[in-house]
């Protein structure tokens, strides 16, 4: 699998939400590059910007969130200056996305196979017999058995796991350049987490396109990413490719996040870490860095001022006054 052109650029993106108890943050400044081929994991607890981040991408943020500022550049298009009716004719085509729910993401009025033939429709071009004779094509691709039979199966005739390959089904039915999965696997058992994962790398193959996973599930993460980027609070904490995220982590964050994760080698006797606290109150950040009240390693600079995502020896990012320190890159 080749990894060529730059796919996506985003720039500087922030999605706001203005609520009655304070204008709520849940994108703060992300930025980020996705070439063809590269599968990119957007990771953090639940409530920490993943999930808008995408959402925002695809244009489907609901009010009274919105995008207040930044570029989200699709090959040489911002789609924060195209109007509905050019994002329409980009998303679901070029730009795909897999949600995070297959139990409620599919229309229970509708037969599946007319839902992913719709697509095929509207950005294909194709008759509603070609849209039915590829749809059919793409439902034993994604490994589901006599796919003619059950085109015409409405969604509660079908399993979780079966829901979740209808999705990926109408996802990938045009070939789009960037696909994003929202969770893909949350409400599936472990095997058939395996079998959605292994799909998702195989498509991508195929179609030589680019991936943002958002997942909490840092074996997930392992198994399926190039790059990370962890977010926490709105704002993206530490980037950089797995191996180096994953091997020497540099933001405190990142490290409790691997800290919390039982792993196979340890002890039966060694006891979990999780991170102690609780995320903030995204209406209502205190002062100076996000994370500080659940740190350990806080000094009183983080409670004072807010750290700049900075560039760190191996191509990678952080967001610590820490790392400042230990980089010997601190700016006065």
């Amino acid at each position: 699998m080749t990894q060529g052109n730059t796919i996506l650029n985003v720039k500087d993106l922030r999605t706001h939400f203005r609520l009655k108890s304070g204008l709520l943050k849940a994108v703060d400044g992300v930025s980020f590059t996705l070439r063809e081929g590269r599968t990119l994991c957007i990771v953090g607890e639940s409530g920490s910007g993943k999930t808008v981040t995408s959402l925002s991408i695809m244009h489907l943020v609901d009010p009274p969130g919105r995008i207040v500022d930044g570029q989200i550049i699709y090959r040489d298009k911002d789609l924060t200056q195209l109007t509905e009716t050019e994002l329409e004719k980009i998303r679901g085509d070029r730009i795909a996305m897999i949600f995070q729910d297959p139990m409620t993401s599919l229309n229970p009025a509708f037969r599946v196979g007319e839902q992913i033939a719709e697509g095929l429709v509207v950005h294909q071009g194709l008759s509603r017999e070609l849209a039915r004779q590829r749809t059919i094509e793409l439902m034993g691709q994604v490994g589901i058995p006599h796919p003619e039979a059950r085109y015409v199966d409405y969604p509660h005739q079908f399993s979780g796991g079966m829901r979740q390959r209808v999705l990926i089904a109408g996802a990938v039915a045009c070939g789009p350049d960037l696909l994003i999965a929202d969770e893909p696997t949350t409400a599936l058992d472990v095997t058939i987490q395996a079998q959605i994962l292994r799909l998702l790398k195989d498509i991508q193959r195929a179609l030589n396109s680019a991936l943002i996973l958002v997942t909490h599930d840092l074996g997930v993460v392992a198994s399926m990413a190039d790059d990370v980027m962890v977010m926490y609070a709105g704002k993206v904490v530490e980037y950089g490719d797995v191996a180096g995220v994953f091997e020497d982590p540099k933001h405190p964050y990142t490290k409790g996040l691997l800290s919390s994760l039982v792993r196979l080698d340890d002890d039966q006797d060694t006891p979990m870490q999780p991170i102690p606290g609780m995320p903030p109150d995204l209406a209502h950040l205190p002062p100076g860095c996000s994370f500080q009240s659940r740190c350990p390693l806080a000094i009183d600079r983080c409670s004072k001022e807010t750290p700049d995502l900075h560039d760190i020896p191996g191509g990678r990012q952080a967001a610590c006054h820490l790392t400042d320190l230990e980089e010997g890159t601190m700016r006065p």
